[in-house]
């Protein structure tokens, strides 16, 4: 019996080899993980932020199409686990009946949530603030990366996450996301009334200023037509960074007792 394939999607602004930690934590757990980049994103974090052009321009189904891509090589289907816009893309893979089941920690918001937030609209203005950026790669400062990832923590490691893990990320997805409930056919659209899917886990951080609760806890309404699995757990004190800081461990043993749990 081979192990399960564990499929790892990151958000903006952060590189995939963020994830190693939970490489590390999974495959100890008898999981088989990888974490691919999003479309032409570079190899380390170094030749990422010399080349933020090559990651210009990519939209969600961009990115939701090349993991569709390698998962399709894994032989069968994978656990799913994304955060921030990864968290979203995940949702939309377990939505295509494409993953086994999913995590989406602190994710995007999809089509039909409603609530925005202060915090939130502050956190995506890097991006946002200048629609002329719509087709280019941005980057966070170390001040705007303390508000929407580091606003748990103390502003020491804030700013060593910011120095170790950030990357230029493309702004499309941040105003598609924006636009979803204008828009027909928005690529944040997700199947959410899917009643055969695998089970789903929603990871809300507290005190997240680009994902605040409400958005996420609005997320979980949107899947109120499935009798699919879909539940939702919630972290005091935590914010964006969830994933990256000290505190990693607290969520990813919580995934690993939710798939336990739900027989992945």
């Amino acid at each position: 019996m081979t192990n399960t394939p564990v499929v790892f999607i990151h958000g903006l602004w952060l590189h995939a080899s963020s994830w190693q930690p939970w490489l590390d934590l999974f495959r100890d757990a008898g999981y088989e993980p990888i974490a691919p980049g999003w479309p032409h994103e570079a190899e380390t974090v170094e030749e990422a932020r010399a080349h933020p052009e090559m990651v210009a321009n990519i939209g969600i189904n961009d990115a939701v199409g090349h993991y569709a891509d390698i998962m399709d090589g894994l032989g069968e289907l994978p656990v799913v686990i994304g955060h921030s816009f990864g968290g979203l893309i995940a949702e939309k893979l377990l939505g295509q009946d494409l993953a086994a089941a999913a995590v989406a920690i602190d994710p995007a918001q999809i089509k039909g949530v409603l609530p925005l937030p202060l915090a939130q609209l502050r956190a995506g203005l890097p991006a946002l603030g200048n629609p002329a950026n719509l087709h280019k790669a941005v980057s966070l400062t170390k001040k705007e990366f303390r508000f929407g990832f580091g606003n748990a923590l103390t502003e020491e490691e804030s700013d060593e996450l910011f120095e170790r893990w950030t990357i230029p990320s493309p702004a499309r997805p941040l105003f598609q996301a924006a636009a979803a409930n204008f828009v027909m056919h928005s690529q944040a659209k997700v199947n959410t009334d899917n009643q055969t899917r695998g089970p789903l886990l929603l990871v809300s951080g507290m005190e997240d200023h680009t994902v605040p609760d409400v958005v996420t806890r609005s997320t979980l309404k949107q899947y109120r037509d499935s009798a699919a699995v879909t539940e939702l757990q919630q972290f005091e004190g935590r914010g964006h960074s969830l994933t990256i800081d000290h505190g990693w461990k607290d969520i990813a043993d919580a995934v690993l007792d939710w798939l336990k749990t739900n027989g992945h």
